[in-house]
């Protein structure tokens, strides 16, 4: 008699999931953010937006392999054991293609790897909508690779990682994103404004494409279900309550934030709601594994309101120029994100974390603990990568770059034709 063969672990439904999820993500950055931003910028700067975002999904995809993947999520070593992983996957040494992965027994390490690659992408991406318009290219490159290795590395580690001090010590909950990706981008955009200090000629008309924003907000609401319920790593009953908060959340925000300028401004804009909509999917997305359809509301509702306030009232007063608001909404959001998935987290949904409306009063601040470590390791080691180029190769484009656009001045095209 022949023996049985030995029945893999490995899920096809699951891996299918997984690689659509991941391609979902992709299409977040390019074209879904690039057109996002790229319509909210001024006419003579769309190109910059759009070759930088479509530049970093081709550098990061590239350094994610090589290294950039086993500093996140491979073994840590030593005492920098909970803050960042060491080589041990260099160039996907050990990432198998047919062997489960250690963070999801149900697929092949390489396609969890491939997923979180598309993670790593869109945070640097999500930085630029705060220093637009006035940074150099070259510039912009090596901070793409600095800050990829020496921010989001050690952030992911520590939230996500098997060994991470945040995760896997403190037992902070961030389903999908919202302290490494929005949190670190938005408070690494905040620096990066206050560094490089006001864009030339602000006082004159911006904004040159509102259909390309709202076509941008929309790619990006499709391709977070693939952020949200593809972080289930599986085809199953969680991923499926992770669409569900999503989309509820997402759609509660942008009447949110509608009705907010309908109260303040007389008038209810385009912009405006697509704002609203990309400011409740930032924030349902640590929550989105972990609450349910009440919760999300809740997420959704109350984040434009923060999100519209810091926008609208706060920074005027405070006078930094963030560019595209990456502080006020990715940021801002994610802190509420973060914050509610303390309150609101239920065992029902998830097992393996609760929130203070379900009897766990202390994952509140576990939450609050994990937001702190991302505010301030994320500002200070941006603050220096800034510091660092501007000593060397100088981060600012010259003043009469600024002036004639960074289309022209650092990729010699532009969008638009000029008739004779």
């Amino acid at each position: 008699m022949g023996t049985t063969p030995p029945v893999s672990p490995l899920n096809n439904g699951d891996i299918a999931w997984v690689l659509t999820s991941s391609a979902l993500v992709l299409a977040m950055t390019a074209p879904g953010l690039a057109l996002f931003y790229g319509g909210m910028v001024r006419r003579k700067n769309v190109l910059s937006i759009l070759m930088q975002c479509f530049m970093c999904l081709s550098i990061v995809s590239v350094l994610w392999v090589v290294y950039a993947y086993s500093l996140a999520f491979g073994p840590g070593h030593g005492f920098l054991q909970p803050y960042i992983g060491g080589l041990d996957w260099f160039m996907l040494k050990g990432v198998d293609m047919t062997a489960p992965s250690s963070y999801a027994g149900t697929i092949p390490g390489q396609a969890y790897m491939i997923f979180q690659c598309m993670f790593a992408v869109i945070t640097p991406a999500l930085v630029i909508g705060s220093f637009a318009e006035r940074v150099k290219f070259s510039a912009w490159v090596w901070f793409t690779v600095l800050w990829l290795t020496f921010v989001y590395c050690p952030v992911a580690h520590m939230v996500w990682g098997a060994d991470g001090l945040a995760g896997h010590q403190w037992g902070a909950l961030d389903f999908a994103g919202g302290t490494v990706v929005h949190m670190n981008a938005g408070i690494a955009g905040l620096a990066t404004a206050l560094y490089l200090g006001k864009r030339l000629g602000t006082d004159k008309p911006g904004m040159h494409n509102v259909p390309y924003v709202m076509i941008g907000a929309s790619l990006l609401w499709f391709g977070w279900f693939g952020f949200n319920a593809g972080s289930a790593v599986a085809a199953n009953n969680l991923a499926t309550s992770a669409f569900v908060v999503t989309n509820t959340a997402t759609a509660a925000a942008a009447i949110s934030w509608a009705a907010m300028e309908w109260i303040f401004t007389g008038k209810p804009t385009m912009v405006g709601a697509a704002s609203g909509a990309v400011a409740g999917l930032v924030a349902i997305t640590p929550a989105s594994g972990f609450v349910d359809a009440g919760g999300s509301l809740w997420i959704g509702f109350l984040v434009s309101v923060f999100c519209y306030c810091m926008v609208a009232f706060v920074k005027p007063k405070l006078g930094y120029d963030d560019t595209l608001d990456a502080f006020g909404v990715h940021y801002i959001g994610g802190l509420w994100g973060a914050l509610a998935t303390g309150l609101f987290a239920m065992k029902a949904v998830n097992s393996a974390g609760s929130g203070l409306f379900d009897g766990n009063p202390g994952q509140f601040m576990i939450q609050v603990k994990a937001c702190a470590l991302t505010t301030v390791f994320s500002f200070v080691m941006t603050w220096i990568i800034c510091l660092v180029i501007d000593k060397t190769i100088g981060m600012r484009a010259a003043s009469e770059d600024e002036v004639i656009g960074l289309d022209l001045s650092q990729h010699h095209e532009r969008a638009y034709t000029i008739l004779d």
